[in-house]
């Protein structure tokens, strides 16, 4: 693979001129940021495409046998080169984002390094290839790049000469372990999965060719198809037997997935505010849902049969999507009249989930836009309307396609939410170590449920009742993740309770446990970290400040700092908010 020359790529090189041109500093560090994107992107373009590094297109990440080797020595040397650059640097700003980018070096040694020890190399080879593909077709995606995806198709299958298929690669990856004492192999809930959303993969891959108009692709896709049905054999008959039926991971395992999501509570820790917080939201949900048991003359006044009530009220499927953009328009209407935060002129992007695109994703999301030389591009909120559960059978959401939803679901996801955050990134010419390395989960997520937060005043009381379901979801996903994970509850309680109590639908408890289980154990409970932590650093500046305090310029700066974890974000936010 070839060698990266990777140069001047900041976030304020936006031909589409809409960055602010960023202090001199933030030029200085992004030349640091440049060798750690470089010692990244070689082993995982594809990930550094949708970043939008560029000179990428037609290079593909496999599952060669030195593969982890390599890129830990290319971790290993960016790592040293940091450290002599910060241990040089003057500039405390710098100085700060060299922190960033020596840390985000460490999680990814320390997890590749803990993998490698405890696992069997499990690949799903139909997803990476439908992020691969999906990041070049894309509408927002030059047209002249966009045949690149029928190149990356072709290496990714072995038609391409001088190229393995990555079926193969991965069989033989699996095999070569099987000897090594020790090693665990996916979790057979996992294997099903994967096992059940091959199709949805192969045939969004065909439409995407299609819709874009790519010639020539069907040979590719053809072999694509027949590799991945020859692979899911060799998963059935080879790797099905060394799947583990215990979904939790081992606690070290565990704990530097929780690292990597920006958590730092302890569990125990953790647990015991969740519970708490659940309790508290219950008691306030309750009160709400008296309000519209009596507005609609309910004899039902307790929260989950309210909530059933207007769960019936369910949106028809196409019209969906024009309700969303018509709450969207509400919700920007009092931002501006209340004066709660900055907006831009231009439209937000919502549109609804493809099959393919539900299958790697199912819960709605914001696909940001590139984070690296940026032409215009935008981040999209994506909506799926259903998935699938055991046995592959189709399961329709109730949640988010009724009016009472979608006010909270808007504004977490589009705006004032992760609209505003990722897109203000690329507007405001943030540093690269602050874009792409400082990212994690827990200030992404805290600022989506904090936006829901401060939008609840503004809601209807039917939108209230479920933006405090939506709350109660997130402080429910602080201790089932968790409890699940230490063996406390079983999947079925954990099911029950999201059922019963979050009233969820069984299609969102199902993803639900799949993401505490194996989609991404430890990720779910960042939300309610990230929301707790940005509550109280709120309530700080706001005693702090007293009558000074304006909460427009409080959420500006707070967009301004890009993704700042939570220690750094108050540190900057006490700093230079509080004290200008």
């Amino acid at each position: 693979m070839r060698s990266l020359a990777i140069a001047a790529l900041t976030l304020s090189a936006l031909s589409a001129g809409l960055a602010q041109t960023p202090p001199a500093w933030v030029g200085r560090s992004d030349q640091n940021a440049q060798i750690l994107i470089g010692a990244m992107a070689k082993h995982e373009p594809e990930a550094a495409t949708s970043e939008g590094v560029p000179g990428l297109d037609d290079q593909i990440s496999g599952y060669a046998a030195n593969r982890a080797e390599r890129l830990r020595a290319d971790l290993r040397a960016a790592q040293a080169e940091l450290q002599s650059r910060l241990a040089a640097e003057t500039d405390p700003l710098v100085k700060q984002d060299l922190d960033i980018l020596i840390a985000a070096a460490g999680r990814e040694l320390r997890e590749s390094e803990a993998d490698e020890k405890t696992f069997l190399p499990y690949a799903d080879v139909a997803g990476h290839v439908f992020f691969g593909l999906k990041t070049l077709l894309d509408d927002q995606i030059a047209e002249p790049r966009r045949p690149s995806a029928l190149l990356r198709l072709r290496k990714y299958t072995g038609l391409e000469p001088g190229f393995e298929s990555l079926t193969a690669q991965a069989e033989a990856r699996f095999r070569e372990k099987l000897s090594a004492p020790g090693l665990l192999g996916p979790a057979k809930a996992e294997l099903e999965k994967n096992l059940g959303n091959t199709d949805a993969y192969v045939t969004g891959i065909s439409l995407l060719f299609e819709k874009y108009k790519i010639p020539a692709y069907q040979d590719a896709v053809a072999k694509l198809k027949s590799q991945l049905a020859e692979y899911d054999a060799f998963i059935r008959r080879e790797v099905l037997p060394k799947a583990r039926t215990d979904f939790r991971l081992p606690p070290a395992i565990y704990q530097i997935q929780l690292e990597n999501y920006g958590v730092d509570y302890a569990p125990a820790d953790l647990e015991r505010i969740a519970h708490q917080g659940f309790r508290e939201i219950q008691a306030d949900m309750q009160k709400i849902a008296r309000r519209v048991a009596k507005q609609r003359g309910l004899k039902q006044t307790d929260y989950r049969q309210v909530i059933a009530v207007l769960k019936k009220e369910q949106i028809p499927g196409d019209q969906v999507l024009a309700h969303y953009q018509k709450r969207l328009a509400d919700i920007e209407a009092i931002l501006r009249a209340k004066d709660l935060i900055s907006l831009p002129n231009r439209p937000a992007i919502i549109k609804l989930a493809t099959a393919a695109e539900t299958a790697q994703q199912p819960a709605p999301h914001m696909v940001p836009a590139a984070l690296v030389n940026n032409h215009g591009e935008r981040g999209a909120f994506v909506l799926p309307l259903g998935t699938t559960g055991e046995g592959g059978a189709a399961l329709r959401y109730d949640d988010f396609t009724f009016a009472a939803a979608s006010w909270t679901l808007t504004s977490h996801e589009a705006r004032p939410g992760h609209e505003l955050q990722f897109d203000a990134i690329v507007e405001k010419g943030v540093s690269l170590a602050r874009a792409l390395f400082a990212f994690n989960s827990t200030n992404v997520e805290g600022w989506g449920l904090y936006a829901e937060w401060f939008m609840l005043p503004y809601m209807p009381d039917e939108g209230k009742l479920i933006s405090l379901q939506h709350r109660l979801m997130r402080a429910a996903r602080a201790f089932l993740d968790p409890e699940l994970q230490e063996g406390k509850i079983t999947p079925e309680q954990a099911m029950k309770l999201l059922q019963d109590d979050v009233v969820l639908s069984k299609g969102l408890a199902t993803e639900e446990i799949e993401r505490y289980t194996f989609r991404a154990p430890g990720q779910a409970v960042s939300y309610y970290d990230g929301f707790t932590r940005l509550l109280a650093l709120r309530h700080d500046v706001e005693k702090a400040m007293g009558p000074r305090f304006n909460q427009k310029r409080f959420h500006d700066f707070i967009l301004s700092q890009g993704l700042l974890p939570p220690d750094l974000l108050r540190k900057a936010v006490l700093a230079d908010f509080v004290l200008r």
